[in-house]
């Protein structure tokens, strides 16, 4: 299948919430873990959502080029191509942007999808993340206005977050303490500066207590039922239920029964980053502890060519990546229910 159309994507989100799943969103930093996402997802028989941090982009483009827009086009034209390939649908998107890098990378690529659809193309990513946790509420939802008028013009569907994930990823941190947990009025000042699908459609990322990084399961301290009085809350005032398309950050060392109750609370998107980097890690130092005097050149000897060679290591790195990519559909429920069944 293509990567997934305007139409397509928000048909995954609506089926998704309609139906208490949500789809894993699976952060990649090369052609290779791009491949391993698309091939874990078509085991699983899930659509899904593939995403590139500033970082990652960076790092896309060349570790001495460091150019996000390069990277994040580049990789995005990659996936379009692959993607054909395989039977699920995948929307593309950019994960946490904060303010000091919008003109550097969000803003840009909407320029670059607003002019594609002018043109009667597909935007080249369905989806951006503005993460305004670092600065006031306040602006953070008037940057998200100025936001999702560029998004809705393009096509394209904005995730914002409102409230604090703890922890550190892509350099951007926050100490954990009760700023992780997204209020009631937060959720009221988002539904009326953004409206509900009015202006543009959008995802938001509530806090109940999220960290990013590496946790045991058990030690996040998650609270899954503000997700639920925050959706009542704002669902009583604009009489509709579950008003929020909501999204999990920071989901490493979450117990299933945290996940789940998110889940029926109206999450719709799960990022994973921190498991997968392992899952793809894991089997490459594997095979060199095992093949330790075939990748190394030992006492002048000449080595194993088919032991260093990138492919029978890379190989490996993509089917670790792959089995946590089922794994994380089979925690959101997404298993089977890609749409091009």
């Amino acid at each position: 299948m293509p990567i997934a159309s305007p139409e397509v994507y928000a048909e995954m989100l609506d089926r998704a919430k309609a139906g208490a799943f949500a789809y894993p969103a699976i952060n990649v930093t090369s052609s290779q873990t791009l491949n391993a996402a698309l091939q874990g997802f078509a085991e699983a028989g899930s659509d899904g959502i593939i995403q590139i941090s500033t970082g990652g982009a960076e790092y896309v483009s060349g570790p001495t080029v460091k150019n996000m827009i390069t990277g994040a086009v580049a990789l995005a034209e990659f996936a379009t191509e692959v993607a054909k390939n395989y039977p699920i649908n995948i929307a593309l998107h950019t994960d946490h942007c904060p303010k000091d890098k919008l003109d550097k990378y969000v803003r840009p690529l909407l320029a670059i999808s607003k002019e594609r659809v002018a043109n009667g193309q597909a935007p080249l990513f369905q989806s951006h993340m503005w993460d305004g946790s670092a600065v006031p509420v306040d602006e953070n939802l008037q940057i998200a206005e100025e936001l999702l008028k560029d998004a809705a013009a393009a096509h394209i569907i904005l995730e914002i977050e409102v409230g604090v994930v703890g922890g550190e990823e892509d350099g951007v941190s926050a100490a954990i303490d009760d700023k992780l947990y997204s209020t009631v009025e937060d959720g009221l000042a988002t539904a009326a500066a953004l409206g509900l699908g009015e202006k543009g459609r959008y995802m938001t990322a509530l806090t109940f207590g999220n960290v990013h990084g590496v946790y045991k399961p058990g030690n996040v301290k998650l609270r899954p039922e503000i997700l639920k009085e925050i959706q009542e809350a704002v669902g009583a005032k604009y009489g509709k239920e579950k008003p929020f398309d909501l999204v999990f950050h920071g989901g490493s060392g979450s117990l299933l029964s945290e996940i789940h109750g998110a889940l029926d609370y109206g999450v719709v998107k799960m990022n994973i980053d921190t498991d997968t980097q392992y899952a793809f890690t894991r089997p490459v130092v594997d095979h060199m502890m095992k093949n330790y005097d075939g990748v190394l050149k030992i006492d002048g000897e000449v080595g194993n060519k088919k032991a260093y060679d990138p492919r029978a290591w890379g190989k490996l790195a993509e089917n670790g990546l792959a089995k946590r990519v089922v794994e994380a559909c089979e925690h959101l429920r997404s298993v089977g229910t890609t749409l091009s069944k």
